[in-house]
């Protein structure tokens, strides 16, 4: 589909690897937080980009791993949210 796209999956979440992610928000369009909970993470995501660029957050709970079809809306409609402006 021609979108250019990374993963950081950290390994371990302590301590948070805020500098890596700030580094990687001057680098990106945007960010987009895959959990499998209610969002535990994306405000230590947010904090660390501070306001370079936009963090969307799409969880999953119950233990239900998101397949790619699942998280592609998802990077379209940040896409098109960094499109507009």
């Amino acid at each position: 589909m021609g979108i250019k796209a990374g993963l950081l999956r950290p390994i371990t979440l302590w301590p948070f690897p805020s500098a890596r992610i700030a580094e990687l928000a001057g680098q990106v369009r945007g960010i987009l937080t895959v959990e499998m909970n209610a969002g535990q993470m994306v405000d230590d995501v947010r904090l660390a980009v501070e306001c370079v660029c936009p963090v969307r957050f799409y969880g999953r709970m119950g233990g239900i791993v998101p397949l790619p079809d699942d998280i592609l809306p998802e990077l379209e409609a940040l896409i098109a949210e960094v499109s507009q402006g």
